[in-house]
């Protein structure tokens, strides 16, 4: 295997023998010179290295370290530390950073302790899938076939898995895939948005009510456990649980035995825990917002979905990917330049972000303008207006809001004819519409359409 001559990169990819393309990942020393660990030390070889008190790559018994403190991430451009939402910092060069890139032999203080970063000319190989799509999922660079690879070895398990990423990065996907590939494909798949549930309901969404367990508990009602019996049960945006119902779901995790609100019967479960979040619950355990026994059961195994930005060579890929479920629809094609244009871009959103921007490009094109005489950044920032015939506008209310109804009501009527169309079954609406079949679920919810599918 090839390595860089000098020790600025943390992975890069080679060729093996064989031809296939591995990542590489060096190897580091983290060298405790300061504080009660002073003279220990560990080498190690991951993308990603946690230094903290309990859990992490570097566990230190200095009581002024947080339970995960910081991370540093081998990356091609070099190594990026950031501090975890830590209650005493992270510093280096004499100043508390946040995130920041750091050389070789640098110095991090954290509590009373010091440890020094040494990369080291060895490296490990990571195994890449070859494959540039998994369900869902799209991408041809190393982040997304590594993301692959971790994909098809945790899902024939029964391990707890937690999914990170941004919002839009398409974690829900990544959910799908691993149910998909379980021994529990043909069992259910259940999906609680917890950032979408009320506060006081969350309990009763996890386990469900006995009839008269409350005023307006007319029958008694699962949840999303029981719904989940013999499949996967996806908890999107955990880190939404209020404390209360986080103790709860711990109990139930370990157990896998629930209580019904207002019932006196255990009810056994077999269910598979896969969650996800955009927030960084390193910081919220820190925080005391999320309790860390929870995080360490749900992150038996860990699956992060890197941000578009960290990935544009996906770009190319992706485009052709929405459109191609576009045109399964209707004609589409894209301005020239939208490539470029997009290459160019941040993504904030991220892939969802991509997704919209293209269907915007589709739209406005089909409406006469070429992408040659228009400025992209004008042209695709906005929302495409509703086909003609939906357009009631209400000029007497503020423009957002007069444009606000416009969009719900398109959305409503859109979601009901396709519901109507495929006779309710969601993957075929989800195929239809362009869409993941998560982002279905959520605007069938959204809309209140729920129980007008068959799953």
């Amino acid at each position: 295997m090839s390595e860089p001559e000098d020790l600025g990169s943390g992975t890069w990819t080679a060729r093996a023998g064989d031809g296939a393309e591995t990542l590489l990942v060096r190897k580091c020393r983290l060298e405790v010179i300061a504080g009660p660990d002073a003279g220990s030390s560990s080498s190690l070889a991951s993308p990603v290295l946690v230094i903290g008190r309990s859990g992490g790559d570097l566990v230190l018994t200095d009581r002024r370290v947080s339970a995960l403190h910081a991370e540093i991430r081998l990356e091609r451009d070099g190594y990026r530390v950031r501090d975890l939402g830590s209650s005493n910092g992270t510093f280096a060069w004499g100043m508390r950073i946040v995130e920041a890139f750091i050389g070789p032999g640098t110095t991090l203080v954290m509590g009373d302790s010091a440890v020094r970063f040494v990369p080291l000319s060895e490296a490990v190989e990571v195994p890449l899938s070859p494959s540039t799509q998994l369900g869902g999922l799209v991408g041809r660079s190393p982040a997304m076939r590594r993301l692959f690879d971790l994909i098809d070895r945790i899902a024939p398990t029964e391990a707890t898995a937690l999914i990170t990423g941004e919002t839009g990065t398409g974690k829900e996907l990544v959910a799908e895939a691993v149910h998909e590939r379980s021994r529990r494909a043909s069992g259910p798949f259940v999906v609680l948005d917890c950032g979408a549930v009320p506060v006081p309901l969350f309990e009763d969404h996890l386990f469900g009510h006995e009839a008269g367990a409350f005023t307006g508990a007319g029958r008694a009602t699962e949840g999303v456990f029981e719904a989940a019996d013999g499949g996967t049960l996806f908890l999107d945006e955990v880190g939404e649980l209020p404390l209360d119902a986080q103790a709860k779901l711990l109990r139930a995790v370990e157990t896998r035995r629930v209580k019904r609100i207002g019932g006196d019967r255990t009810i056994d479960c077999d269910v598979r825990l896969v969650a996800a979040t955009n927030r960084n619950l390193a910081a919220e355990m820190n925080r005391g917002n999320f309790r860390s026994d929870l995080f360490f059961r749900l992150a038996v195994a860990r699956l992060h979905v890197p941000p578009l930005r960290e990935r544009l060579e996906d770009i190319e890929l992706l485009v052709d990917h929405v459109l191609a479920a576009i045109r399964r629809e209707r004609q589409a094609r894209l301005p020239g330049d939208f490539l470029d244009w997009a290459r160019s871009q941040s993504w904030p959103g991220n892939v969802r972000e991509l997704r919209n921007a293209i269907e915007r490009a589709v739209t406005f094109r089909a409406g006469g303008a070429s992408g040659a005489d228009a400025d992209p950044s004008a042209a695709w920032s906005d929302e495409p207006a509703p086909p003609p015939a939906m357009l009631d506008v209400d000029v007497s209310l503020p423009f957002r809001e007069s444009k606000a109804r416009v969009v719900a009501e398109f959305e409503r009527r859109y979601a009901t004819k396709l519901l109507d169309a495929h006779g309710g079954n969601l993957s075929a609406v989800a195929r239809s519409a362009g869409l993941d079949r998560m982002s279905v679920y959520k605007l069938l919810d959204r809309l209140r359409l729920r129980g007008r599918w068959k799953g």
